[in-house]
């Protein structure tokens, strides 16, 4: 293991078998846009199918990749202003920093962060400090690895309450074919998953958690089956019995199309269920 991921990404690859591929209860669109100078561009927009709720964002980004600099611009639909400028492998090899702000112009909030980031061989470290409304706070993260073994810590401090509001452990085992990964987040939420790429075509996965004081564990097992180059198909199920299916069809290079539904297998036939289109351009 050359550099190991960040903690947010400990169990990544459990976490995608749950996720993608599924859009239950909305109609969403993207599109994705690169000019010739490098300049990207990318747009979404969704509509909630029960409260009937559009949201939209837009999102430039520019690269000048021999200063290692990144500028992206972001806008929303709640009026929501974003600006990102990250500096990357330039002051030291590894290092990323990142000065982020988005301002509201209907209400007046503003928002600052400064992040930074440094990896190396069998070391990730990362360290936030978020400036808002309701003061300073400092995010931090370490994970460190060897031959697969990965175990990290995260926490955050809030100066204005000078104490830590929170503070999560993970351990994990990870390769090509296999990941383990269990965690520990504030003493009090424990969760693990499993991952496991079967072969080229079939990744499965489980997960679990619980909370101290409470009998009731939460459970699930998810399977992705790569049917060719162009389409597969998901499916998830968890201990409440609810099924979610999707599947991805690739209808001509750079156009996607995603179809999924969320069945209630207690109520099948009472209804309720949750059915999900998205369409992604890519040019």
């Amino acid at each position: 293991m050359a550099v190991p991921p960040t903690y947010v990404d400990l169990g990544k690859s459990a976490k995608d078998v749950f996720t993608k591929g599924y859009g239950f209860g909305l109609i969403k669109l993207d599109l994705k846009t690169k000019s010739e100078n490098g300049l990207e561009f990318t747009s979404t927009g969704s509509a909630n199918t029960e409260t009937s709720k559009v949201a939209g964002s837009l999102e430039t980004k520019y690269k000048w990749a021999e200063h290692g600099l990144t500028f992206t611009e972001k806008w929303n639909t709640d009026n929501t202003l974003g600006t990102e400028i990250t500096l990357e492998d330039q002051l030291a090899k590894g290092l990323k920093l990142t000065f982020d702000s988005s301002f509201s112009p209907n209400t007046g909030k503003k928002s600052g962060k400064v992040k930074t980031g440094y990896k190396c061989d069998h070391i990730n470290l990362g360290c936030d400090v978020n400036y808002d409304i309701n003061g300073t706070a400092i995010h931090g993260a370490a994970v460190v690895g060897y031959e697969g073994w990965l175990a990290g810590y995260q926490m955050t401090f809030e100066a204005g309450r000078n104490r830590v509001t929170q503070s999560n452990f993970a351990v994990g085992y990870k390769t090509d074919e296999f990941q383990l990964h269990t965690n520990v987040n504030d003493g009090t939420e424990f969760g693990g998953s499993i991952y496991q790429k079967v072969n080229d075509q079939l990744e499965t996965a489980v997960n679990l958690a619980w909370t101290a004081g409470n009998s009731n564990t939460r459970f699930g097992i998810a399977a992705k089956y790569q049917i060719d180059p162009d389409a597969s198909f998901s499916a998830k199920v968890n201990n409440s019995s609810l099924v979610g299916l999707g599947y991805t069809q690739t209808l001509k290079p750079g156009i996607k199309l995603t179809l999924s539904a969320l069945l209630d297998g207690k109520n099948i036939n009472a209804g309720g269920h949750k059915l999900g289109l998205g369409l992604e351009f890519q040019a």
